[in-house]
C-alpha cells in the first residue's frame, strides 16, 4: 500500500474520531430547543421558594411564628381585616406589655395597668393585690427577662372582627414577699425565678384603639 494512501486513512481516522468526541460533549438537537441548565439541589429551593412569594406563597410575618393551619389561617384572616398588622411587631408589643403587667401586678400598681385588662381578669388580679395589702405582705421584684416566648394560638371571630392570640411566656424574675416589718417571709433575693404564664390577648381588628386588651391567663 503506497504512502499516500496510508496518509488518508489515518487523516480520515481522526475525523472519525473527532466528531464521536463532539457528540458526545455537545449532544445532538432537532430544531429549536432550549440548552439544558443543571441546578444545584441549593438552587432549586432557593429558586422555589422566590417563585412562591412572587405567585403569592406563604407568609413568613405568620408562618415564621406558627405552623398550626387554624392559627395560620385566623392570622390571615386578621391581616385581611387590618392590612398593617404585622404578627411579629404585634409579639414585640406582647413582650413588652407582659413585663408591665407582670411588674405592675407584683407592685401592687393597678391603676397604671388597668386599660390594658379586661373587665374578668383585672377584678382577678385586684383581689388578689387587695388580700396580699390585707395581709400586710409587700413584694419586692426585679424583672429580669423574658426566657422563652410562644405563640401557642390564634383565633378570629369572622362577625365581630375580634382576634384572639395566646401566648405562653417564661420569664425570669427576682422576688421576695415581706411582711409589716420588712422580714422576709417568703423568697430569696439573690435567686432567679422562673414565672411561667399563658396569656390570651384580644383586640377588635380594624379599630380606632390600637391597644390589645389581657382577657384570660393561666399558667
Amino acid at each position: 500500500m503506497s504512502s499516500p494512501i496510508i496518509q488518508l486513512i489515518v487523516l480520515a481516522a481522526i475525523a472519525i474520531f473527532l466528531i464521536l468526541r463532539l457528540r458526545d460533549v455537545l449532544g445532538t438537537r432537532e430544531g429549536f430547543e432550549k440548552p439544558v441548565v443543571t441546578r444545584t439541589e441549593t438552587e432549586r429551593v432557593t429558586n422555589r421558594g422566590k417563585f412562591e412569594v412572587i405567585e403569592g406563597g406563604p407568609d413568613h410575618d405568620i408562618s415564621d411564628h406558627t405552623d398550626d393551619p387554624a392559627s395560620v389561617e385566623a392570622l390571615g384572616k386578621m391581616k385581611t381585616a387590618e392590612p398593617s398588622f404585622a404578627v411579629g411587631e404585634f409579639l414585640t408589643g406582647a413582650r413588652g406589655a407582659y413585663e408591665m403587667i407582670l411588674m405592675a401586678f407584683e407592685n401592687g400598681d393597678m391603676a397604671k395597668i388597668k386599660p390594658f385588662l379586661s373587665d374578668d381578669v383585672y377584678e382577678s388580679f385586684a383581689a388578689v393585690v387587695e388580700e396580699r395589702e390585707a395581709r400586710g405582705l409587700k413584694i419586692d421584684a426585679t424583672f429580669l427577662g423574658v426566657r422563652e416566648m410562644k405563640l401557642v394560638e390564634a383565633e378570629f371571630d369572622d362577625a365581630t372582627r375580634e382576634g384572639e392570640i395566646t401566648i405562653r411566656f417564661v420569664g425570669e424574675l427576682n422576688s421576695v414577699v415581706r411582711d409589716k416589718s420588712g422580714e422576709i417571709v417568703e423568697g430569696n433575693p439573690k435567686e432567679a425565678k422562673k414565672q411561667k404564664d399563658v396569656w390570651t390577648f384580644a383586640r377588635v381588628m380594624g379599630s380606632d384603639n390600637p391597644n390589645w386588651t389581657l382577657v384570660a391567663t393561666g399558667g
